[in-house]
This record gives C-alpha cells, sequence and structure tokens, in this order.
C-alpha cells in the first residue's frame, strides 16, 4: 500500500476490531476508507488473536508511513446475577423478586447475586437493572444476606445477566483479576491507549496508571453516573476520555444522555485532553449497508460539538458492513467541516489558555491562522503536550505534529485536526525551519508560497519548553535541497 494522503478532515474515526475486520486485508480496507485508530476490546477473544491483530495494525503502519493509535479496551467489573434451574425464569410485572446469597438455582421468585459488597449499599427505593435495563426493580427491603424487589418492569431473566445499579456507587475496583492479565499484555505488547471501564471515582484511575509503569494513555470510560458527579477529578487524572453512551444509557434516562455527552466534551475540551463519543453512532450498520438519518445526524452533533474523535463498535468489530460504517463515518465528518458555521460552533465554547507561554502561543497559532492565510500549523514536540494546546483552540487549519518519539505520534493520531509525523530530533533553529517546511511539502500541507507556523521550545529536546513561534513561506525546493 502507498502512503496515504492527509486526511481532509480534522475529527478523528475510531473504528473497533473484531472478526469482521481482524484480517490484515480489512485492517488496510478501513485505514484507506478512514479510520485513523482501532479498538482493540479485550471482553471479546483471546490473547493471541489479538497480538496477531496488533502485529497486522503495526505492518500496515510501516508500509502506509502514517503512525496509527490502538486503544485496548479493558472489560472492568461486570455485575451478574446467578443461574436459574432451567437457565432462564420469567418474573412477573409488579411482582416480587429477591436477590440473595444463596448459591442455589434460582427461579421466578429468587436467584443470587454472587456480589457481596453490593448488600452493603443497597437501600430502600434503589433501582436495580438487569439485562440491560429490560428488567428494571425496586428495592423494597434490604436484609444482610438478601434484597427483597418490587418489579416494575418484569420479563423473562436468564443465567448470569448483568446488573446495573445506578443509584449507589459500588464498592468495588475498577479493575478485575482478568482486567489486570489484560492490561498487562496490552503494555507488552506496545499499544497506546488503555480504556478503563467502569470508572466510578478518582482512585480507580490510579491502580491502572501503577500497573502501566508510564507506557501509554490513560482512557477514563464514563459510563457510570457516579463518575458524572465527579467527572471534573477524573479528567484530570486521565489523559483523555471516551463518553461510553452504551452504560450511561442504561444507568440514565435516554433524555438524560444527550446533554451529559455535550457536558462530558465540553469538559474535556476545556482541560484540553482529547474525548472520543462512542456506542450505537451507526448501529443499523451492523445489519444495513446504509445509516437511518438519525444516525447520521447523532454523528454529525458530535463533530459539531468538538469531539477529538467517534467510534465504530460493533458495526466494524462483527458487522457485515465494516469498510462501509467507516467510509460513512469519514463523509458525515466531512461534510460537516465543510459547513461554513462548523467553526463557529466548534469555538462556541470557551477555552481560555492557562497563564502560560506555551497556552498563549497556541492561542495565537490560533488567532493568526485566522488573520492569516495559512496552509498548517507546525507543531514540535517530545511528549504531545504542546500539540494537545494547539488542538484546544480548535485552529481552522491542520496541524503537523512532528516529533522524534514514536509513543507520541501514536497517541496524538486520536488528537482533533493532528496529522503525526515521527522524524529525528531537530538541534537548532535553522534546522526546524528546514524540516518544517520539507515535511510540510512531502505530506501536501501547502506548497511555493503558502505561508506555516511553526511552533516549538528552545533549547529543543527540553520538555515544557515551548516559546518560539515563527510564520515561514515554502518556497517550493526545501525537498530538493533538503531531500532527507
Amino acid at each position: 500500500m502507498q502512503t496515504l494522503e492527509p486526511r481532509k478532515r480534522k475529527v478523528k474515526v475510531l473504528a473497533t476490531v473484531g472478526p469482521a475486520s481482524r484480517s490484515p486485508e480489512m485492517l488496510a480496507k478501513l485505514l484507506r476508507a478512514g479510520a485513523d485508530a482501532f479498538r482493540v476490546n479485550m471482553s471479546h477473544g483471546e490473547h493471541a488473536d489479538h497480538a496477531a491483530t496488533i502485529k497486522a495494525i503495526r505492518d500496515l503502519e510501516k508500509s502506509t508511513g502514517r503512525p496509527i493509535a490502538i486503544l485496548a479496551d479493558l472489560q472492568g467489573p461486570k455485575l451478574r446475577v446467578g443461574t436459574f434451574k432451567n437457565g432462564q425464569a420469567v418474573i412477573r410485572h409488579s411482582g416480587h423478586f429477591t436477590l440473595d446469597r444463596n448459591s442455589e438455582p434460582g427461579d421466578e421468585t429468587r436467584v443470587e447475586l454472587p456480589h457481596p459488597e453490593l448488600f452493603a449499599v443497597l437501600h430502600k427505593g434503589q433501582r436495580l437493572l438487569i439485562n440491560d435495563g429490560k428488567i428494571r426493580l425496586r428495592v423494597i427491603k434490604t436484609e444482610p444476606d438478601s434484597v427483597l424487589c418490587s418489579a416494575e418492569v418484569g420479563g423473562v431473566i436468564s443465567d448470569r445477566k448483568g446488573v446495573n445499579v445506578p443509584d449507589a456507587e459500588v464498592p468495588i475496583p475498577a479493575l478485575t483479576d482478568k482486567d489486570r492479565r489484560d492490561l498487562a499484555f496490552a503494555i507488552s505488547q506496545g499499544v497506546d491507549w488503555i480504556g478503563l471501564s467502569f470508572v466510578q471515582r478518582p482512585e480507580d484511575l490510579a491502580e491502572a496508571r501503577r500497573l502501566m509503569g508510564g507506557h501509554g494513555a490513560l482512557c477514563a470510560k464514563i459510563e457510570k453516573p457516579s463518575a458524572v458527579r465527579r467527572l471534573e477529578e477524573i479528567i484530570e487524572l486521565s489523559d483523555g476520555l471516551m463518553v461510553a453512551r452504551g452504560d450511561l444509557g442504561v444507568e440514565l434516562d435516554p433524555e438524560e444522555v444527550p446533554p451529559l455527552q455535550k457536558r462530558i466534551v465540553n469538559c474535556a475540551r476545556t482541560a484540553g485532553k482529547p474525548v472520543i463519543v462512542a456506542t450505537q453512532m451507526l448501529e443499523s450498520m451492523i445489519e444495513s449497508p446504509t445509516p437511518t438519518r438519525a444516525e447520521v445526524s447523532d454523528v454529525a452533533n458530535a463533530v459539531y460539538d468538538g469531539a477529538d474523535a467517534v467510534m465504530l463498535s460493533a458495526e466494524t468489530a462483527a458487522g457485515q458492513w465494516p469498510e462501509e460504517a467507516v467510509a460513512i463515518m469519514d463523509r458525515i465528518a466531512t461534510q460537516v467541516e465543510r459547513d461554513d458555521a462548523y467553526l463557529a460552533r466548534v469555538r462556541f465554547l470557551d477555552t481560555p489558555p492557562d497563564r502560560t507561554t506555551a497556552d498563549a502561543l497556541s492561542h495565537a497559532c490560533m488567532t493568526i491562522a485566522d488573520t492569516v492565510t495559512i496552509s498548517g500549523i507546525v507543531v514540535f514536540t517530545g511528549s504531545g503536550s504542546t500539540a494537545r494546546r494547539v488542538a484546544r483552540e480548535r485552529p481552522s487549519v491542520p496541524m503537523i505534529v512532528l516529533t522524534p518519539s514514536v509513543r507520541t505520534a501514536r497517541r496524538t493520531a486520536l488528537l482533533w485536526g493532528a496529522h503525526p509525523v515521527s522524524t529525528k530530533d531537530i538541534g537548532s533553529f535553522e534546522e526546524m525551519i528546514a524540516k518544517g517546511k520539507r515535511m510540510a511539502l512531502r505530506h501536501g500541507f501547502g506548497e511555493a508560497g503558502s505561508k506555516l507556523i511553526a511552533l516549538a521550545g528552545v533549547p529543543f529536546g527540553t520538555p515544557g519548553s515551548t516559546n518560539l513561534l515563527h510564520v515561514v513561506t515554502l518556497s517550493g525546493d526545501e525537498l530538493t535541497r533538503h531531500p532527507g
């Protein structure tokens, strides 16, 4: 495969890999169709399968010259009921149903709840949602070993269905034994992002950080009401966020999710950290070659809100039309960004710069690009922090992220407007200007006569030293004079 052309859009597309898409041939098709990053779902599959997938993505990265982000999404603690005598039972509407610590198979009156920590936090009036909210119970009475409930919505319940407890902060860690094994595996494979599921409190991030040992970036998945209540603290301790609307939509009333999505996106953007909007974005494309108009509007709204990335789940992991789903996501995002009102809507959120030189210069990049005809912003960075600052301002032109760190290049592949390039470090002002011009021409960001903004820190190679902004004009012969 030849080197890919730069994307014509700034928002990124994250595609989940699964049985429908894990072959090297399909991964190449998804990248060509518009995928910028890939999600490996640790809830399904064996480590050997995931290792083969990660290798195929890295091989694809080498063949295209495009840094690709890989996000390993941990399963997290999933609460489940026990088993039934006949594999299932029917809970009667408005009837009583008991959850207890008895390991015997259940029936239409009771079933085991094999999570002893829950019995201490459940109280009268709280809700229990089973099987993604299809069955809704309300607590009537609690005992040390049992919880008597009234069935507000009954129905068929079967073995080991999931349980959501939206009205309580459940005292269980965010990492299970399986998650710890999966995390160790993902880090050994060199993934770029770790998705931490069912975060409830800031402390949940601490153990994941410790186990990551400085490798990879940590994405907190917001899918619990308890996480929303401490959102700012969680954002501060994470590297990025995911609006995981699937479980949010179970534990909250459906009408609560859209404004909450906007709040999470805005908070992450204000903090200058990438945010992904995920779950059921093009759900009908699991079986249909085209999405519904409502789904198209849903994706478009996430792009208008300024999300860094939009994610496909089962659409690409197990659907019948994975390539088409990515292509349509790409087309929707591209069309939205062509809207004359797009930039104004994205900047409707006020993201004032911090009182630092780096933030002031990043803000200046946006202002200059609005005032002068600029073809791109060239950011020289080691850690990626300067690129995040520039992206927070949502400039009108794309950003070329030049970094000597392959890890940084891959991580920024999920960042709004960023076109990452892994390249040798620079040692002088003159080398910075020459390399910035050369890379802009090589990657299609400008031509002879185009102006670029170069942003870097002096002394070069010093983290956190961003203090230099320079506007340069391309002459067109940089590639001839400096082919390397």
